[in-house]
Formats: C-alpha cells, sequence, structure tokens
C-alpha cells in the first residue's frame, strides 16, 4: 500500500529551512540548530533541551526504541513529522542516518551561571578551550568532559560554533551534558581569578610533568589550539604550567587526546590517594 508522508518533496520549504541551518550565519539568525541522531537527541530530551520540531523516518531506524522517544517528544508539545527515506536522507548530515533529526533553540550560558560551582564540594575541575578550530576536536573534548566529571566547559576566543552539527555529533549529545560557556580569554581569567581557581596552562615548553601537579582543589585546564597551543595571554596568567611526556619524533599530541589524558589526572587525583 501507498504510505502518505507528511514531507514527500526534497524541495519543500520546510526541508530547506532545516538543511539552511548547516550554516552557522542561518544558525546565528534564528538561534536555531540541528540535532541528529538518537543517541544524541535522547541526551537532548533528558536534558531538557527546547526542541522545535523532530523528523523522524522509519525506514532508517536502526534499534528498536525510536518510538518511545518519539512519543516523549511529542508529549512535550513538540511537531514529529514523518518523513520517506528520501527527503530524511536529503535532511541528514550523516552518510549512515538513523532516522532521527530535530530542530531545537539555542541556548545560552555565561559565567554568572557557573559561580554556584565554585562553592561546590569536591572543588570545582573547569575546562578551558581556548581557539579550537575542528569540530570533531571539540566534540571529542566535551565528550571526555562528560566522562572525567568536569563541572563546566569555557569555550574561549571561539572558532567553532558549538552547534555545529559535527560538534554535535562527535559530542555524542555531551553537548547537552557539560554546562558550556562561550566567553572571552579575558573575562574568562578574570572570572577565575576573583573565584581562587588555579588555572593550569599544558605546554610542551613545561618542566613539570603534568602527573606531578597537584589538581586536587579548585583547578582549571586550559588547552590551546591544534597548531599553537595556548597564547601567551593564558600562558602568562597561568598558576601552573604542565607537560605531557613525548618519547617519539612528535612534539605534541592531537588537542582532543591531550586533554583526555590531562582530565583523567585531575579524576585520578581526586579518587586515588596520593
Amino acid at each position: 500500500m501507498f504510505r502518505k508522508f507528511a514531507i514527500t518533496s526534497v524541495h519543500n520549504p520546510t526541508v530547506k529551512n532545516v538543511l539552511r541551518l548547516r550554516n552557522k550565519r542561518d544558525r546565528d539568525r534564528s538561534q536555531m540548530y540541528l540535532i541528529e541522531g538518537y543517541r544524541e537527541l535522547s541526551r537532548a530530551v533528558k536534558s531538557g533541551v527546547p526542541l522545535q520540531e523532530l523528523f523522524y523516518c522509519p525506514e532508517h531506524f536502526l534499534g528498536s526504541n525510536e518510538d518511545s522517544l518519539i512519543n516523549e517528544i511529542r508529549m512535550q508539545g513538540v511537531d514529529a513529522i514523518e518523513v520517506g527515506a528520501a527527503v530524511f536522507a536529503k535532511l541528514s548530515y550523516r552518510d549512515r542516518p538513523d532516522g532521527l533529526l530535530a530542530v531545537a533553540s539555542q541556548t545560552h550560558l555565561t559565567l554568572t551561571d557557573l559561580d554556584y560551582k565554585v562553592k561546590k564540594e569536591p572543588p570545582p575541575f573547569f575546562l578551558i578551550a581556548e581557539a579550537i578550530e575542528k569540530p570533531g576536536n571539540l566534540g571529542s573534548i566535551l565528550r571526555s568532559s562528560d566522562a572525567s566529571g568536569v563541572d563546566a566547559l569555557m569555550v574561549c576566543d571561539q572558532c567553532t560554533d558549538i552547534f555545529n552539527p559535527n560538534v554535535v555529533r562527535a559530542s555524542v549529545g555531551t553537548l547537552f551534558t557539560v554546562p558550556v560557556v562561550e566567553v572571552g580569554s579575558d573575562e574568562a581569567i578574570k572570572w577565575l581569578k576573583e573565584h581562587q581557581v588555579t588555572t593550569v596552562a599544558a605546554t610542551p615548553s613545561a618542566k613539570t610533568l603534568y602527573t606531578e601537579a597537584d589538581f586536587t582543589g579548585p583547578v582549571a585546564i586550559a588547552m590551546g589550539t591544534e597548531q599553537l597551543g595556548l597564547s601567551e595571554k593564558w600562558m602568562e596568567s597561568a598558576d601552573i604550567q604542565v607537560k605531557i611526556p613525548m618519547c617519539g619524533e612528535a612534539d605534541s599530541l592531537n588537542v582532543a587526546a591531550a586533554t583526555t589524558l590531562m582530565l583523567y589526572e585531575v579524576l585520578r587525583q581526586r579518587h586515588l590517594p596520593r
């Protein structure tokens, strides 16, 4: 039997509007962005991300839990629109879509939203990502931040839009589980000093190994750009400079890999006796 979908043409105006959200300019203008994938949407719903529309295609489903997620989203008053395989393939940002894509409203935190975290126990644990250029790296950094229990990520002197579809995808939805503040470096440095948070700069030129520094107090780990590392501003303002040992020809790790090592050292020190 022929199945009638709500949207059957890839030239439908709604489809065109969704596709525009792949561009940063349109995301900034509309303050909307795309969330694609079952895991990503599940974490968005659990975290209370405001969804505007949901598009789904059962032909692309990879599991058996999609219907319950769609119903949960519908219960929030969100329009859930079933589309054909060709339309969803046009909407999808992935080589292997899994049949779920939503349009969501952007939400933006400020440093003031983090004030309460500096009073918590155990001591707060922040991550600074300065001028990260590649969406995949920023997404991976978010994933490691979630896994290691980071209290918040400060994206400083932003080069990559945190609402880029590749950030959402690479983070596997942890963009919605880790508080993220987009802020200039000067403002972030001032806030950290005012709240007596120790700033740790990771740099190959440091003399102290990252395993030798004390990360048990209030701490912010600062990681820099893929090519140049941290700026002089962050290097000069840091309370501690540490390095990750390199035993081969390469003088540094990928920023996402280096960040993961640093974050798990904080976790190790806080969960194991020194």
